[in-house]
């Protein structure tokens, strides 16, 4: 598995100062993507054990972190990877906050509550959902490109029988 980039400080993919992951891979193919080389699952580099270490060290160094996203491509494309290196970093920091974008819809994903892709959105806090549609842009939205995306409260939402959408928290 291959990740894309890694930004150490972004308050532009989630709530407060937060770390981010973008994993390589991509099959959604979203017109109008701004960042269309993740599509390729060889783009960037590989997702070592060293490396992982690295930017868990990194991450668990930082006071000034409210959490971490991982976005892409799609980190769904690569679901075990991605719940592999969570458990790692938990073993290091148990209750990290942790984001994560998606092409697919909230009921995509559980849908199929026996597959890798539930189980990593089971370690998530928030999912932000949906493919981006070109037609319905809308660049004021906070962390999301297009009014058909949500922010998910996913523990709220795996508990009830309904999707519960993510509140700021109070400043």
């Amino acid at each position: 598995m291959n990740i894309c980039g890694y930004y150490p400080e972004s308050i532009n993919e989630g709530e407060g100062m937060r770390a981010v992951l973008f994993f390589s891979g991509c099959r959604h193919r979203c017109p109008g993507c701004f960042n269309p080389e993740t599509w390729n699952f060889n783009y960037g580099e590989i997702f070592t054990l060293v490396r992982q270490d690295e930017i868990i060290a990194e991450i668990a160094a930082n006071p000034l972190l409210d959490g971490l996203t991982l976005a892409g491509g799609d980190p769904f494309f690569s679901a075990m990877e991605a719940v592999e290196f969570i458990h790692r970093l938990r073993a290091r920091l148990p209750a990290f906050p942790i984001w994560i974008y998606s092409g697919y819809t909230y009921e995509e994903i559980t849908a199929r509550p026996d597959s890798p892709e539930w189980t990593l959105l089971q370690q998530c806090q928030v999912l932000i959902d949906g493919r981006f549609v070109e037609e319905l842009k809308d660049t004021t939205l906070p962390y999301r490109g297009s009014t058909n995306q949500r922010i998910i409260d996913v523990p709220a939402s795996i508990t009830g029988p309904e999707v519960i959408l993510w509140q700021p928290s109070a400043l």
